[in-house]
């Protein structure tokens, strides 16, 4: 039993450091993207209550395909509207004024800027295509000249 219980917990932390890490605020993660010279992704989405959001998270955003990608070359930042799941005010009001800013209509919604905060792209809905291809659509980062 004992071994059990040590293997378990030496999983959970193997996975805890391998898995990526997750902003909620755009000013820091633009900061971290410049440090390192990274894209930032913002995920747009109702983790709690919206099917297509749920999928795009299981699917992909958590798969070890994206997770090694998003390592190499991304800042992400969630950017949630849950239902049921709380948040403090001011994290509803930065929520909120960002999906003002960059026209959020539906989720979930991606928008991947640059190191400096210029919108590159923005994907509306999750059709279901898997890591390889999701991450093949995202723009790509500039070489570093």
């Amino acid at each position: 039993m004992k071994k059990l219980i040590v293997c378990a917990v030496a999983g959970w932390l193997a996975f805890q450091a391998s898995a990526v890490e997750w902003l909620t605020d755009l000013p820091k993660a633009l900061e971290q993207a410049k440090k390192e010279h990274k894209q930032v992704l913002m995920d747009f989405t109702g983790s709690d209550w919206c099917p297509p959001c749920k999928a795009l998270h299981k699917n992909v955003l958590t798969s070890a395909d994206f997770e090694k990608y998003a390592k190499a070359n991304l800042v992400l930042v969630l950017v949630d509207f849950p239902h049921h799941d709380s948040q403090t005010d001011d994290q509803k009001q930065a929520n909120k004024s960002l999906a003002e800013k960059y026209d959020v209509d539906g989720f979930p919604t991606i928008i991947v800027l640059d190191e400096d905060g210029k919108k590159l792209s923005k994907d509306v809905g999750y059709d279901g295509t898997g890591p390889a291809e999701f991450i093949a659509k995202l723009p790509k980062a500039k070489a570093s000249s």
